[in-house]
């Protein structure tokens, strides 16, 4: 009904680019654009009034409902007492989950391998800015540090193992970064190219400052690269 093939629909393409080529910012006495502010302003009131009216209501309901004399009694409640609240007892359950997960996790603080070391050590870096970038953690997902022989995780056990070396990092700190070491490959070159992409994904926005600066600094001296020059970084940035 509102093709070209209408005979009354025929004129309508016409006056409409007429009516483009000649349009004009409506004046502000035009009665339409005063109707238009009018309607768009009782709109917004009535909202307005709707939430406040939907927010006394609830008000009055929790009110009426929890304040009530009968069901505080009921629940042995004293609106007038001045005792401290008491609190949920200690489950003894939760704290041997807790006391078992943490000493798994102390357990795991040596186990794994370049892979694992080059993500705690990004992590510990990025604590010291106060977050650690997702995205930066993604990035070492990315680059090849290891070897094609050696294993893969996918994107759920990388996820799973970045989480374990943060909540490492956050609990024993200290016990974590020592261990990094330990992680390393015997074979410098992996390990300068490890520390080459650490460095890469850090300072992708800037140089590091202050105590990530520092971190930094300690991160290289157990990747064994105290005798390394800056130049030599750099080249195994390029190669990278």
């Amino acid at each position: 009904m509102s093709s070209d093939a209408n005979p009354f629909m025929r004129n309508v393409a016409g006056w409409a680019a007429q009516v483009r080529e000649q349009r004009q910012p409506a004046s502000d006495k035009n009665p339409f654009v005063a109707a238009q502010e009018a309607v768009s302003k009782q709109t917004v009131a009535a909202l307005n009034a709707w939430r406040d009216m939907r927010d006394q209501y609830s008000e009055w309901l929790f009110l009426s409902v929890y304040g009530s004399p009968l069901l505080q009694a009921a629940v042995g409640v004293d609106p007038t007492s001045t005792a401290r609240l008491r609190k949920a007892g200690k489950s003894v359950l939760h704290e041997e989950l807790v006391q078992n997960r943490l000493t798994e996790l102390k357990s795991r603080i040596t186990a794994g391998g370049l892979q694992e070391a080059a993500v705690r050590a990004l992590i510990y870096i990025g604590l010291a800015r106060g977050r650690v970038d997702e995205r930066g953690v993604e990035a070492v997902r990315r680059i090849r540090l290891l070897q094609e022989e050696q294993r893969r995780l996918t994107l759920a056990q990388f996820k799973a193992m970045a989480r374990e070396q943060f909540f490492m990092l956050l609990v024993y700190p200290e016990e974590a970064v020592a261990a990094i070491a330990d992680l390393l490959p015997e074979n410098p070159e992996e390990r300068h190219k490890a520390f080459a992409a650490i460095r890469q994904v850090l300072t992708a926005s800037g140089e590091l400052t202050g105590n990530a600066a520092a971190r930094l600094s300690t991160i290289a001296t157990l990747f064994g690269l105290e005798a390394d020059t800056e130049e030599k970084i750099i080249d195994l940035l390029k190669a990278s």
